[in-house]
């Protein structure tokens, strides 16, 4: 009985040792969180602390080898030469992580005692995070490559820094590459004096060439600009799509919907797979699809992606980017953002510091053709003329008609109201008022 009395009392030790220790280590991150973001810390402090805490664990999208290389080659010995040691976690979607963060959040892991450091992420993940506070807070501005960056509200350049899919940012995310949404052909099939530039084109040249275009299935990303991009066209440009979904009611919005979605209803059946219509699921089953000789067209991410391709092998050297849609192309930033969990919140700073170096940018340009997340005006001329010099070259559009066309993203608190009328109204085909649908999804959302 002794015996269990003196385990017993051990025990009780060891889990209050543990608690005590646990509570310190929180009590510590908590502070270095608040003295950091109140502007009492030196850079010198952030870096030591960092090199103490050793590692940072990055989430991020891992499905791009030269990435990954790049990463390794380029990431790993920058962090190595302050202490810290990079653990990347490669994910299939941004979602996987962001779930784990707030998986943490909610079974009571507070400050430094979460699994995820940062995330690479934009749009309705970052939203996801903002509305249920677990971010770390406004860090961006306060490292030393802020300089970098337009960060000033009264300036139109800070537009992409300010605001993620209509979220505004508040330096709650470093920008680290940007994107715009972009369609390719293969010239040997479709010659660009026959390729649609305007959504209207398209629907003629499809039911003239049943089954050579699809695009991605919501909800994945891809997917969802396509949709976001028709209802542009559709709904009066890209300026209704910016404001709130709080800010529509069910009617207003399917009015500004019903009738991009009529259209992507009456351009399905001359899909791919005509009735039964394919949506590949990823950018990878798309360009499958295309490289395979099944459809003439495709469209994702990429403002590079074509010369990417080619110069690597995977496309033919006949393909070219295509100004499509003339009535705008989605651009957007995405970011580097660091959970209010974070274990290891000061690498996290350091590391969104390091991936701003413009030296780091510029490789990044250069060996894997990610553009720039740092503002080339803000940049010395020395610099602007290296990442010029580092830029792949187009195939079949310019610099300037690409810019010129460059739209907004769709403010995400619409993206998964927009996702769910898809999937009722596209692919499952409800037989309800599309007024009802649109009630339904947004209820769905606001849950």
């Amino acid at each position: 009985m002794k015996l269990k009395n003196l385990l017993a009392s051990a025990a009780i030790m060891a889990v209050s040792v543990y608690a005590t220790a646990s509570s310190a280590a929180d009590e510590a991150a908590a502070k270095f969180r608040e003295d950091f973001l109140s502007g009492q810390l030196s850079w010198s402090d952030v870096e030591a602390r960092a090199k103490t805490e050793g590692e940072v664990n990055w989430f991020h999208w891992g499905g791009s080898e030269k990435l990954n290389a790049w990463i390794e080659r380029n990431v790993v010995p920058a962090l190595a030469a302050k202490g810290i040691t990079l653990k990347t976690t490669r994910i299939a979607g941004t979602r996987d992580a962001v779930d784990l963060v707030l998986a943490d959040k909610q079974s009571g892991k507070g400050v430094g005692e979460g699994s995820v450091d940062a995330i690479w992420l934009n749009g309705d993940n970052f939203y996801t995070l903002v509305q249920q506070d677990a971010l770390f807070g406004s860090f961006a501005d306060k490292v030393p490559n802020a300089e970098n960056f337009f960060f000033d509200p009264a300036d139109p350049a800070s537009q992409l820094n300010l605001s993620d899919f209509g979220t505004p940012t508040e330096a709650r995310e470093m920008p680290w590459s940007g994107e715009q949404y972009t369609c390719y052909i293969d010239t040997n099939r479709l010659s660009k004096s026959e390729a649609p530039r305007d959504f209207e084109g398209l629907e003629a040249w499809v039911k003239e060439n049943p089954g050579r275009f699809t695009y991605v299935k919501p909800p994945h990303y891809i997917g969802n600009t396509f949709v976001q991009t028709a209802l542009y066209a559709f709904g009066g440009g890209y300026e209704p799509f910016q404001k709130s979904i709080t800010e529509f009611t069910p009617e207003e919005f399917a009015k500004l919907v019903e009738p991009g979605f009529n259209y992507l209803r009456r351009i399905e059946p001359y899909l791919l797979g005509g009735e039964k219509a394919i949506y590949p699921q990823n950018q990878a089953a798309n360009q499958a699809l295309y490289n395979n000789g099944e459809v003439d067209m495709a469209c994702e991410f990429g403002l590079y992606f074509v010369s990417n391709q080619i110069e690597s092998g995977a496309f033919s050297e006949t393909t070219e980017t295509l100004a499509f849609p003339e009535s705008g192309m989605i651009k957007n930033k995405n970011f580097l953002a660091i959970p209010s969990n974070a274990p290891n919140p000061a690498a996290a700073i350091v590391f969104a510091n390091v991936m701003a170096e413009v030296d780091l940018q510029i490789s990044k340009l250069k060996e894997i053709g990610y553009p720039l997340g740092v503002d080339m005006a803000k940049l010395s001329e020395d610099d602007q003329a290296r990442a010029v010099a580092a830029a792949p070259k187009h195939h079949g559009v310019t610099d300037a008609e690409l810019a010129a066309l460059a739209v907004a993203d769709t403010n995400a608190s619409l993206v998964k109201v927009i996702e769910t009328i898809w999937g009722d109204y596209i692919e499952r085909k409800v037989e309800m008022p599309f007024l009802q649908i649109v009630k339904g999804a947004m209820e769905k959302a606001a849950k």
